[in-house]
């Protein structure tokens, strides 16, 4: 199942994606949805039941804007060098703990919507992942418990300013600029989803630079909610990016990095295209 949020001349609201339809779902009689709503199985059950009795009106989803999947955005936990083939190609050990770094909530951005290169930054890099949504308070959670904590899944993509980073000696700045957390298109819930099986590819203006399986993961899903849990409170909202694979721009021979007038697509199997133009920003 797939939730995304939309607006159609107004507000954004959350609504259900179903073969090419966004089913709204502000007036589902069971109250507003939520994202710790979509933990429950039950709730899902009864809007699937909905949409195939043709209970809910419908919006073509060519006629709607997406908007990033997390209406009140928490913390950003990402995780490097989680990906074996990534690695091996950074010419790095594989780590015994998950690395964790933080990306400022500001720079997430919605599907479509520019992603600006600051003035000054010249290496400019993209990065495909799989993004957790937190959708229950989670508190030193085990981790065979962790998915009952999980409101779904979506496309992530960390863009890195290289040349901030590296000077910086570390990660904040360079993750963190505005623009620089593209996620959605949608929120994909629900068993029927395997996070730790599913392809990863990215695509700049048409060509595959990264092309992968979240089944290269050094740390799955349950494992890193476990870790992060018990490292920090997880409240619903937040949003644990699960590293990327082998590809990156700054790891090629030469570095192939972004630039104004390019095109950038992020896809996650089972969620779907997380398109994004690059420009000069201001």
């Amino acid at each position: 199942m797939q939730f995304v949020r939309y607006s159609a001349g107004g507000p954004s609201d959350w609504g259900l994606l179903a073969d090419g339809t966004v089913y709204p779902l502000v007036d589902v009689p069971v109250g507003t949805p939520s994202l710790t709503a979509f933990t429950n199985e039950s709730y899902r059950r009864y809007l699937g039941h909905l949409t195939a009795e043709d209970a809910l009106p419908g919006l073509p989803a060519e006629d709607v804007r997406l908007h990033a999947p997390v209406p009140d955005l928490g913390k950003i936990i990402c995780i490097g060098l989680n990906y074996r083939d990534h690695a091996e190609e950074v010419g790095e050990d594989l780590p015994e703990e998950p690395l964790l770094f933080a990306k400022a909530p500001t720079a997430v951005t919605d599907p479509g919507a520019p992603i600006r290169i600051p003035p000054g930054i010249e290496e400019v890099d993209y990065e495909v992942e799989l993004g957790v949504v937190i959708g229950r308070t989670a508190h030193r959670v085990e981790a065979a418990n962790a998915g009952e904590y999980v409101a779904g899944y979506t496309v992530f993509n960390d863009v890195s300013g290289r040349d901030a980073q590296f000077a910086d000696g570390q990660w904040f700045r360079g993750k963190g600029f505005d623009t620089f957390a593209p996620m959605g298109p949608a929120l994909a819930t629900g068993e029927e989803f395997d996070p730790n099986a599913t392809d990863v590819t990215l695509r700049v203006n048409g060509e595959t630079k990264q092309d992968s399986n979240t089944d290269q993961f050094i740390f799955d899903v349950p494992e890193l909610v476990e870790y992060v849990s018990h490292a920090m409170t997880l409240e619903p909202g937040d949003v644990i990016p699960t590293g990327t694979p082998a590809g990156v721009g700054i790891s090629r021979e030469p570095p192939e990095l972004l630039s104004p007038g390019d095109t950038v697509e992020a896809e996650v199997e089972g969620i779907g295209t997380l398109e994004n133009p690059v420009v000069d920003g201001v």
